[in-house]
């Protein structure tokens, strides 16, 4: 490509700049979610899709949870060979840690959805997932399936996605075996390899056939995780240098991955030079593709890929469709010949001939008396270049479309109901300024309706739509759910449509077909918004629909303490998507006998976004322990609004919609407190104990960094060191000895788990020797024995017995301590079924004239969920060191 060939050294300067900004996450949020890489825009862009025209390869990779892919494999294989990849992972990591803030379960799945999204596209793949759920850790692939209802509710996902999306090669993270390391990792290899066989066998998930689903055999299937002095089939360099990018293709796949900054991959690395990986081939339908070696020199090896090799695939029934082969040969040369044009115009020409000839093949194969499965394939691979002579022909002739929503409403959220208008602009390159829009319109859910406004400006290529939503227009959220969080394991379904989907489609898109040098072609795009963000900037979200309120209940889980007569304050915060709101009312309902005060609010709003607070008062009234809902709701114009949603995301990720109920859970509490007792708490990645603490009625104060590093600690009693503060804050880390001088000088000093283990031991925090390690037990029903029932942690001021462990939520722990010094004595062992107890999940030790005390208890998940035992536990445990206050 002559004119690439000129700016080469250009692009890899640009590239190579890029990579040196490998570790500021700053850089990276600098493209927007909104916003095409570099990589995938003008000449390089344009270079990548040429390198996809020219191929017909498909690979699945199929891994458990967010984070798990091998991207450097992906990168490599979609962008360094133009193979259309797929990534499919089986959860979206909803049961695991945060390392930014306090969300978890369903809302930190959604999160992490779109930080995995943003990883794809460095890698350049899609993605899918399946309905079970991340619940945490898991020691077996039995465990996992139990929790899963079995295997064939992850299964058929899986062969819906490899029905759908017809991979060549199945690449499988995990070996199906314990060396996976985790009980969803083993699983996700077993259902990979049942998945290569079930999606070829019409008669597993026949209601999938029924919906018009084909079986689909792909040809190998290959598993991850081998290592160099093993049986490996084939090896790839994934460290090899990209000229394109201007890096190895692992350290772009690096610059995607740390997007996932809740998983902390904000500080993970990848260094230039070699980096090998291995794969295994454990299946196939082809004769033997090694070499005298015994390995392949690709995934693909054996299979033709070339597009004139579709005619090949059609097998006997590629005479019934007219012209096949000699169409697609030719489709292939005007693909070389875009690749060696000497100017962008000329190859944009041979593009807008490919794409159509692409077409007119499409609409030989639908009229053709080929077999069902034969179209089905034809069609599927058609398709595909279809979009990607589009893409390329736009990117070579350097033209866009932006369809925007009127910037005066502020925001990117749209009401059920209501008219708005859009406009839409297609922009010709410097060197396509004749390009012409021949015919512009709207793509709407069924339903909506559009309607083209007369233009002012005489520019063709521009429009304006007013576009009407029904009264019954289906919100932006999740089209899954869990009723209970918590405890459920696999998701239901809202709507079917969308099922292995990300996340529902945007609701609306603009399709424009224009015409360039007496060829024509299309292009498409999302509608975006320009709204401010939270700290002030500009940014583009994709337009969402919301219902007209959006009622939160804070906090979201309320502990009251048995006997309470209140009041306790509770809040809801109301955002109004409508204008000038002038009679709405606002309820809160609890339970019989509990008295609200006052009994409503009147709710007024001026302008669409406008978020208000709303206070009320409960009088609790209960004799035992015992747990509650507490529900607002908003009546306007005659219908009540209860439920709320929360905008995740960032700039550089996007944004989703979490929709929750306008619920408060209510926990009534059993719980004895110290007098007198102030306790400091040191913030880490992120957690609600703080808040449960002060519900119960302890005296709790936020420890500032400055505050840290030279305030009076000995103020506080007891100093709580929150989830993973040594893992996230190096302010933490500096001044351990300060925080260890106050334990000397009679402070109590409760530290929470961590997770960066080498950092950990590294760092030698503790008072004397101690190695914090892995372990964990998973099984949040486990028992629980008390190695030293006369320690006061047992009952002081709070007597425990095992029904103190009843009702725990997901776990019991993780990251126990595995060798201590015997100043440091264990209070509880635990184990999983089959295991032996292990004991590092809570130690306490005298040091100086105070106490010490690690736990790994899973603490930051019991206490905001209101678990009764865990919130007594807790305050034995900052109470310890102060029984002289009995």
């Amino acid at each position: 490509m002559v004119w690439l060939k000129r700016t080469r050294s250009y692009l890899l300067t640009v590239a190579l700049l890029l990579a040196a900004t490998l570790g500021s996450v700053a850089q990276q949020a600098a493209v927007s979610a909104t916003e095409p890489l570099p990589q995938d825009s003008g000449d390089a862009g344009l270079r990548q899709m040429l390198l996809r025209l020219s191929t017909t390869g498909r690979l699945l990779h199929i891994t458990a949870h967010p984070d798990d892919e091998d991207g450097g494999m992906l990168t490599l294989e979609s962008r360094g060979k133009g193979v259309t990849a797929m990534l499919l992972t089986l959860n979206r990591g909803e049961g695991g840690q945060n390392k930014t803030g306090s969300s978890f379960f369903d809302e930190l799945g959604a999160l992490r959805t779109l930080e995995l999204l943003a990883a794809d596209r460095y890698y350049g793949v899609e993605q899918r997932f399946t309905r079970v759920a991340d619940f945490g850790f898991s020691k077996s692939a039995a465990e996992t399936f139990e929790k899963w209802r079995g295997h064939d509710v992850a299964l058929a996902d899986i062969v819906r996605v490899i029905r759908t999306f017809r991979p060549d090669v199945i690449v499988s993270r995990f070996q199906g075996s314990t060396r996976d390391g985790h009980g969803h990792h083993e699983a996700a290899g077993i259902l990979s390899r049942e998945a290569f066989d079930a999606a070829g066998d019409p008669k597993r998930f026949p209601e999938q056939i029924s919906e018009g689903l084909r079986p689909w055999q792909a040809k190998k299937l290959y598993v991850d995780n081998v290592r160099e002095s093993e049986d490996w089939t084939v090896r790839f360099d994934t460290g090899e240098m990209s000229p394109a990018l201007g890096m190895s293709y692992r350290q772009f796949a690096m610059q995607g991955l740390r997007h996932q900054l809740s998983q902390g991959a904000d500080a993970w690395r990848a260094t230039a030079g070699p980096h090998m990986t291995f794969y295994k081939l454990v299946a196939s339908t082809l004769p033997s593709t090694t070499g005298p070696d015994g390995h392949e020199r690709d995934l693909f090896d054996g299979i033709d890929t070339s597009v004139k090799g579709l005619a090949s695939a059609a097998g006997p029934e590629a005479a019934r469709v007219a012209n096949l082969s000699r169409t697609l040969q030719q489709i292939d040369d005007l693909v070389r010949q875009a690749s060696s044009a000497g100017d962008q115009v000329s190859a944009a020409s041979h593009l807008l001939t490919g794409l159509k000839l692409t077409n007119e093949l499409m609409d030989g194969v639908r009229n053709s008396a080929v077999s069902v499965g034969v179209r089905r394939e034809l069609l599927t691979e058609l398709a595909t270049k279809q979009y990607q002579f589009e893409e390329a022909a736009q990117l070579a002739l350097g033209i866009s479309l932006r369809a925007m929503l009127d910037p005066t409403r502020g925001t990117e959220i749209v009401v059920p109901g209501e008219t708005f208008t859009v406009r839409v602009i297609l922009e010709p390159g410097p060197q396509s300024q004749s390009v012409r829009a021949t015919d512009m319109r709207l793509e709407l859910p069924d339903g909506w309706r559009w309607n083209r406004l007369a233009s002012t400006d005489g520019n063709a290529n521009s429009a304006v739509f007013e576009v009407s939503v029904p009264r019954d227009a289906a919100f932006t959220r999740p089209y899954y759910h869990r009723t209970d969080p918590e405890r459920d394991t696999v998701y239901s379904l809202d709507d079917p449509e969308y099922v292995t989907l990300p996340m529902i489609p945007p609701p609306v898109r603009v399709r424009a077909v224009y015409e360039f040098a007496g060829q024509a072609a299309a292009l498409s795009s999302t509608l975006q918004a320009q709204v401010t963000a939270a700290d002030g900037t500009k940014e583009l979200r994709t337009v969402a629909v919301a219902p007209p309120f959006s009622l939160t209940v804070e906090p979201a889980m309320l502990v009251v303490p048995l006997g309470s007569q209140g009041p306790v304050e509770v809040s809801v915060d109301v955002r109004s998507n409508l204008e000038n709101v002038a009679d709405a009312v606002l309820k809160l309902h609890a339970p019989q006998g509990w008295r609200v005060q006052p009994i409503s609010h009147g709710v007024t709003f001026e302008r669409r976004g406008e978020n208000k607070r709303f206070r009320f008062y409960l009088f609790p009234e209960s004799e035992r322990e015992a747990r509650f809902d507490v529900r607002a709701t908003l009546e306007h114009q005659g219908r009540d609004y209860e439920q709320g949603y929360t905008v995740l995301g960032r700039a550089d990720i996007g944004t989703a919609y979490y929709y929750h109920p306008a619920v408060q859970r209510v926990s009534i509490v059993d719980v004895k407190l110290p007098k007198y007792l102030q306790v400091g708490y040191v913030m880490g990645a992120g957690d609600g104990i703080p808040e449960v603490l002060r519900q119960v009625g302890m005296d709790v104060k936020m420890i500032s960094p400055q505050e840290l590093a030279g305030g009076d600690l000995h103020k506080y009693g007891t100093i709580v060191l929150g989830v993973r503060a040594y893992d996230t804050r190096d302010d933490v880390r500096r001044n351990n000895k300060r925080l260890l001088d106050y334990v000397a000088n009679g402070g109590t000093l409760v530290v929470q788990y961590n997770s960066g283990v080498a950092d950990f031991n590294g760092g030698n925090f503790t008072p004397y020797p101690a190695k914090l390690g892995r372990d964990r037990v998973t099984v949040e029903e486990a028992p629980m024995e008390l190695l030293d029932p006369g320690d006061d942690v047992f009952d002081f001021p709070n007597e425990l017995t095992q029904r103190d462990f009843q009702g725990w939520v997901q776990e019991r722990g993780l990251y126990f301590m595995s060798e201590w010094d015997e100043r440091l004595h264990p209070l509880l062992a635990s184990h999983d079924p089959g295991e032996q107890p292990l004991q590092g999940g809570l130690l306490r030790a005298s040091y100086g004239h105070g106490t010490y005390i690690y736990t790994g208890l899973s603490f930051f998940r019991q206490l905001p969920s209101g678990v009764p035992g865990a919130v007594r536990l807790f305050v034995n445990l900052m109470s310890a060191g102060h029984e002289s206050g009995r």
